[in-house]
């Protein structure tokens, strides 16, 4: 029996072409997942193993809706292989029951483990190369030097309430609070 499994990563994904592909590709059930791939609780994939039976084949539409990382997708096809469970990808035209196909996965999962980490590796050179021109990330503070020492001596004065200050200033009452040191009376 063929078994589909379907992911979209959130709500405002549209999973009709990979419905469509498990389908024609004759599948009689289908389990589906709206989750990150990142998430390791896709409850739809759970089910979709639970119910598969020795002989049976998972679908999926491509690599990437099976496991989030080269050792998860790993671990994933030897509890199927334990079960006598095969793994078919349309995209990939890769199939687990046969030796080429299960050789084809391996390098397949080793190739998108090293784009990922290649991806890792750019991302921390673009950040390291951002810090040293300057460039800090992260979210800008809400008040700046000459605001908090306008907020400290309104507060300070003791004429403008804390509301008013905020109201001034544009800010919360909670980034007053840890912006502005106030002085022990």
């Amino acid at each position: 029996m063929n078994i589909g499994y379907c992911r979209i990563s959130t709500d405002t994904q549209n999973d009709e072409l990979q419905l469509q592909a498990l389908k024609d590709a004759g599948c009689e059930k289908i389990f589906s997942d709206v989750a990150s791939g990142s998430k390791s609780d896709r409850s739809g994939l759970r089910e979709c193993i639970e119910f598969a039976r020795s002989g049976d084949v998972i679908v999926a539409w491509k690599l990437d809706r099976i496991g989030r990382s080269l050792k998860d997708l790993i671990e994933t096809v030897n509890t199927l292989k334990s079960r006598d469970i095969g793994l078919k990808v349309l995209t990939q035209n890769l199939d687990t029951t046969t030796p080429s196909g299960m050789l084809i996965f391996h390098v397949f999962g080793a190739i998108a483990e090293f784009e990922k980490s290649l991806i890792q590796e750019r991302t921390a050179a673009g950040l390291k190369m951002a810090r040293a021109r300057g460039r800090l990330g992260g979210r800008p503070k809400a008040l700046d030097k000459k605001q908090v020492a306008v907020a400290e001596s309104l507060y300070e004065d003791g004429k403008t309430s804390v509301s008013q200050i905020c109201k001034t200033l544009g800010i919360s009452r909670a980034t007053f609070y840890r912006n502005i040191s106030l002085k022990a009376a």
